[in-house]
């Protein structure tokens, strides 16, 4: 009995190998499933979430978050089988907020403008990757400006999330201050930050979307929650599949939108590709990490997907390095998270009745995750570090992604340029400060 049972497992594992990349020397089958399942507990937080901000434009939420599930699940799998990497994909944040808050409530667009412009992005990427000139054009934004992209777009989750609890209110006389905290939608967003917090410091697993759930059940009594039901039938995709705006292909905006995708998305996925390898031991000597044209193609096609199905960008989620740390290694580590959101698309009800209070903490703490990339900016050399600082405060002051990138880059130009060091930028960014000098000028 026990050589038919050798011999079966013998088998599996290598079909796993062929079809996930799984090495039975180096890797365990166990580790891998529990890789895959604890990423998707840290970062199932975005299925209530990405309804939550999308939903800001008018469009439908149900919708959204079959949207979300779908475009999560498809991407993940092409990480799963072609690239055999353990990173899981979905619905970024950052670029949804982008998506909603900038495009469509500041630029005055439509939602299906900017899933046009998205849809676009995508293509663009897949060419991209195909061609090799994907690192080219991140190399052509200065380094240390790419590293404050992330903080800037922190603060500006956070920002939103603490606006959308009622922490921070609007005032007549200062723009903002801080919100009633008699209110119960307010004590309850505390709550769920302090809750959230805690379960973070103690390193608990899927911290954030425990914190999410209990402070939904918290709100319940309070009429801060409306839960009816758990379980049903996936929504309908309808209301957003296919929604796109076609008249203003050609505009500048549409360009400014397309280019801010791409860098955003570009210097998230490259970050957390490179973090989490240099975690896992999966880079060469050379600093070069296996597979990664693989990785970036799964990205490419999965925002152009998400785009069709009706969410904004896919992107390589940092949260992947959680089922990394378990032991996850190959596809199958990915694979298992995949399975993990096709579930989770039968619990609509659940995650679309979470309200803004609770899905707050999550904004809130991944505002403080993306921070993390500020230790790398030195604010003594103020030739980089004034750029750098108007890039993280504008973002949040100006309410716009785009503006904070933006500005940073032709201050960046412009001080060197009167510095006398002009040798030590780029042609590349030349040409994007002078685009976005244009775009200033004449929109």
């Amino acid at each position: 009995m026990g050589q038919p049972f050798s011999c079966f497992f013998k088998h599996i594992k290598l079909m796993l190998q062929k079809l996930f990349g799984f090495k039975k020397e180096t890797m365990s089958v166990k580790k891998e499933l529990m890789g895959g399942l604890t990423t998707f507990l840290t970062m199932a937080y975005i299925l209530a979430v990405n309804p939550d901000i999308l939903g800001n434009t008018g469009m439908d939420k149900g919708a959204i978050f079959t949207a979300t599930v779908i475009s999560a699940v498809a991407a993940t799998l092409v990480m799963a089988f072609y690239a055999k990497l353990p990173f899981v994909l979905a619905p970024g944040m950052g670029l949804n907020a982008f998506f909603a808050f900038t495009i469509v409530l500041t630029m005055g667009y439509s939602w299906q403008f900017a899933l046009t412009a998205v849809f676009v992005e995508g293509l663009i990427f897949i060419l991209l990757t195909l061609t090799g000139l994907r690192q080219r054009i991140v190399d052509s934004m200065p380094l240390i400006l790419r590293r404050s992209i992330s903080p800037g777009i922190g603060l500006f989750i956070a920002f939103i999330g603490l606006k959308n609890a009622g922490i921070v209110s609007a005032s007549e006389s200062t723009f903002v201050t801080l919100g009633d905290l008699h209110s119960p939608s307010v004590l309850i967003a505390c709550f769920g930050i302090l809750l959230s917090s805690v379960l973070l410091v103690r390193k608990v697993t899927g911290a954030l979307l425990i914190g999410i759930l209990v402070t939904a059940v918290v709100g319940i009594p309070l009429s801060v929650t409306n839960l009816t039901s758990v379980f049903s039938t996936p929504p309908s995709l309808a209301p957003v599949f296919c929604q796109f705006e076609w008249e203003s292909i050609l505009s500048v905006d549409m360009l400014v939108c397309v280019l801010t995708f791409l860098f955003i998305d570009m210097f998230d996925t490259i970050g957390t590709l490179i973090g989490v390898s240099n975690r896992a031991g999966m880079v060469n000597e050379d600093g070069s990490i296996p597979g990664l044209k693989k990785a970036f193609m799964a990205d490419a096609v999965g925002t152009t997907i998400g785009a069709l199905l009706g969410t904004s960008t896919v992107t390589t989620y940092v949260e992947s390095a959680s089922g990394v740390n378990v032991g996850g290694r190959s596809g199958l580590t990915s694979f298992t998270s995949a399975v993990c959101f096709a579930l989770a698309l039968f619990l609509a009800p659940l995650f679309l009745s979470i309200p803004s209070e609770a899905t707050a903490p999550a904004l809130v703490l991944v505002g403080v995750m993306m921070m993390h990339d500020i230790r790398k900016v030195d604010f003594s050399v103020y030739i980089t570090a004034i750029p750098c600082f108007v890039c993280i405060a504008f973002m949040p002051l100006t309410y716009s992604i785009s503006d904070g990138i933006l500005l940073s880059l032709i201050v960046y130009v412009l001080l060197h340029v009167c510095a006398g060091k002009w040798k030590e930028v780029n042609i590349g960014s030349y040409i994007l400060a002078l685009l976005f000098v244009l775009k200033y000028a004449f929109l």
